[in-house]
Order: structure tokens, then C-alpha cells, then sequence
């Protein structure tokens, strides 16, 4: 299974973790913050001995542009080396001027809620540049410090032991704080729902569902139609068939039971895929990303899958997960006009995000009987939110998110 990010990879067997690129990714993560933290407060410095300036002249708001472009910049360099420790890049909240010119694009950075709370990170990030040295610090700085005891003293033998102790987990500290700092960076500084576009609104809302009862209810379905009407259907083949051994070639009765039995094939076939999609054995046997990848492999149009989970996630979710997913792809393959789509999963922070993108003609609505209502009813019943981008000309973008927490 692929590994995205820090905290995946420490997921994995102790030696293996360590024979890995990620505990040094994490180190040059680290080190490269606090030295952007140090820049940082080099900037501020500037700025606050600019401020006196101020006072005197009506210099107030290049300062306030020249703190606004500072944290755009501290924003752009924060996404990009969050690449060391989070393979999944950071779309970018900022919007393309309407107008061209400098002052037109100016003029929107100022105006985009995004830009202010870069403008606020910049600041934090004097504080995350403090907390690297602090981890950095603890996990080699004291080792150190402890090695240097005095070898003659038996008393201080304990302390080199601890030393040697601390140097050993130092790649974990460095790797775990790596993590938990690039779970912070991504949720300030990526874009909100309402920056992803304009037509980004909520599918429906809903409240808690009795889950177990639902699903009780689809497994009871798919026995139904498992053991009662497929079984009837085999058995009118069966009887067709011999029906046909009785009858002349090329009589119009031959043809007939030819046709008939060519529609019950059809209608086998088609109850056959519906009992699959009620309860896929794949997804039970193998997880959510091997059945999301069988489902796009018997679509219509090319769907790429790029999931990438820790490990098995709880069952609801699965199940949850793949059902609305299946249901979006069959939906975008009849309405959208789409010619590719692509699959994107991760897990962060407890959540599981899933997001449906399509090329096709857009539009869609959840009042237009694509389904989409009952899509986010069955989202909702385990707490779950589904949110809809679909401007007129596309792209579509469908997100799902999950609440989903490792026991």
C-alpha cells in the first residue's frame, strides 16, 4: 500500500520504518522550519522598525500590503516543502485576477479571506520555528550533552544510557511532530468549501440514521434476490432450454425461445451486477481501495483511482464509502457527458476525504433527480457531510467526508 505521509509510515515495522527516506524527509523538514522561522522574524523586524515610519508618513498601508505579501510568500513556501512529509499536494485557496495588472491582482489578494489567514500563519509560524528547534533540540542536542558526562564518574554512566535511549527514538520524535505540523499546515492553509467555487453548496442535510437497521435491511435485499428471484430465473432458463432442444431449426418457435432466452440471459446478468453492488464480496474481502478500483475497471469511461489508506477502515465507513462512491461513478458515466474521471482518497486528522472529479458538461443538482439527495441521507447517517461543486461547463467535483477514527 502506498505511503503518503509521515504518520502512514510510521504505521510500518520499527526497522522497516527506519530503512525508509521518510525519518530523514521529516529532519530536513524540520530544519528548514526553523530556519523559516528565524526568516520570518527577520521580516517582522523590518516591518515593526517600518512602522516608526509610519507614524510619520501615510505609509500604513504599504506596510499592511508589504504583511500581506509577506505571508502569501510564507504560505507558497510552507505548501511547497510540505511535500517532504505529505506526498498529496496543498491546492492553492488563491483565485486568478479577472483583470490583468499588477494592481488588479493586488487589489483580489487583499480582498480573498485566504491571503489574511496566510497572513496569520506567517506569524504562527515564529512559534512552529521555535517548537523545531525545541523537538530538534531533545532529540539530538541532549544526547549529546548526556554522551559528554565524564567517563570516570560511575554515577554518570545511568545518564549516558538515557542518552543513548533519546537518540534512538529521535527518529520517531522527529517523524511524529514532522507529522502533526503538516496535519496543521494543510488544514489552515488549504482552501475552505466555499474556495473551491462558487457553486459549492451542501448536498442536503442530514441527521444520525439507524445504520445497523439500513444495513440489515440491504443484506436482507440482496438474500431476497440471491435466493428467490435469481434462483426462479436459472430455472426458466433451464426450462427454456430444454423447451429449445424440442423445437425444429429455423421455425419461428426456435426463434423465439432463442430471443427469450437471449433477455433472460440479459436479466440474469443485470440482477447478478445488482446483487454484487448490494454486498461486493471484493469490498469484504479485500478493502475499500481494491473494490473502488473493480468498480472503475467496469466503468464505461476511464476512472482513475488514487486511494491510499493507512489500513482497513471500520466497517460502516467501507461500506458507506464505497456505496456512495459506486453510486456517484454510475451517475457520472449516464448525466455528466464525461469522458475521464478520477478517484482521490486520503485519511487526515480522522476523516476520511473521498472526491469524485469528472471532465463532463457540469450542472449537476441535487434537486434534479440525480440521486444526490439520498446520496447525502445515507452520508449523514454516520455523521458524514457530502458537498457539491458543478459549475455550468464543469468540472464537477463531488466531496465526501467521513468521520473515521482507528479504534
Amino acid at each position: 500500500m502506498r505511503v503518503a505521509t509521515a504518520w502512514q509510515a510510521m504505521d510500518q515495522r520499527p526497522l522497516r520504518f527506519l530503512a525508509t527516506a521518510w525519518p530523514w524527509r521529516a529532519l530536513v523538514h524540520l530544519i528548514s522550519g526553523a530556519v523559516l522561522g528565524g526568516g520570518v522574524l527577520a521580516a517582522m523586524g523590518i516591518l515593526a522598525s517600518g512602522l516608526i515610519v509610519a507614524v510619520m508618513v501615510p505609509a500604513a498601508v504599504l506596510l499592511l500590503v508589504a504583511f500581506a505579501a509577506c505571508g502569501v510568500g510564507v504560505a507558497s513556501f510552507e505548501r511547497w516543502r510540505l511535500r517532504l512529509v505529505d506526498l498529496d499536494p496543498v491546492p492553492d485557496p488563491h483565485r486568478a485576477s479577472l483583470t490583468p495588472g499588477f494592481r488588479a491582482l493586488l487589489r483580489t489578494r487583499c480582498r480573498e479571506r485566504a491571503t489574511w489567514r496566510e497572513s496569520g500563519f506567517a506569524v504562527l509560524t515564529l512559534v512552529l520555528g521555535c517548537l523545531d528547534l525545541l523537538v530538534l533540540g531533545f532529540a539530538f542536542a541532549v544526547p549529546v550533552l548526556l554522551f559528554g558526562a565524564p567517563v570516570d564518574d560511575p554515577r554518570s554512566w545511568p545518564w549516558v544510557l538515557v542518552g543513548v535511549v533519546v537518540l534512538a527514538m529521535a527518529p520517531y520524535v522527529v517523524t511524529a511532530w514532522a507529522g502533526a505540523r503538516a496535519t496543521l499546515t494543510r488544514t489552515v492553509l488549504g482552501p475552505r468549501d466555499t474556495e473551491l467555487g462558487d457553486e459549492l453548496t451542501d448536498v442536503g442535510e442530514s441527521r444520525r440514521r439507524l445504520v445497523d437497521a439500513f444495513e440489515a435491511e440491504r443484506a436482507r435485499i440482496e438474500r431476497d434476490l440471491h435466493d428467490g428471484a435469481q434462483q426462479r430465473l436459472v430455472s426458466l432458463s433451464m426450462t427454456l432450454g430444454l423447451a429449445r432442444l424440442d423445437a425444429a431449426d429455423q421455425t419461428p418457435l426456435a426463434r423465439g425461445l432463442d430471443d427469450a432466452q437471449a433477455q433472460l440471459a440479459a436479466a440474469l446478468t443485470e440482477l447478478r451486477n445488482l446483487v454484487r453492488g448490494l454486498n461486493p464480496q471484493v469490498l469484504a474481502d479485500n478493502g475499500l481501495v481494491a473494490a473502488l478500483e473493480d468498480n472503475a475497471d467496469r466503468s464505461p469511461i476511464a476512472i482513475t483511482v488514487d486511494v491510499s489508506l493507512p489500513r482497513r477502515l471500520p466497517a460502516h465507513v467501507e461500506a458507506t464509502a464505497y456505496f456512495v462512491a459506486t453510486e456517484a461513478m454510475t451517475n457520472l458515466a449516464r448525466h455528466s457527458g464525461a469522458t475521464a474521471a478520477r478517484v482521490h482518497g486520503r485519511h487526515h486528522a480522522d476523516t476520511l476525504l473521498l472526491e469524485i472529479v469528472d471532465n463532463g458538461v457540469g450542472g449537476a443538482c441535487p434537486d434534479a433527480g440525480t440521486g444526490l439527495s439520498g446520496l447525502a441521507e445515507r452520508v449523514g447517517a454516520v455523521d458524514g457531510r457530502l458537498r457539491l461543486s458543478s459549475p455550468p461547463g464543469g468540472p464537477t467535483l463531488l466531496r465526501m467526508e467521513l468521520p473515521c477514527r482507528f479504534a
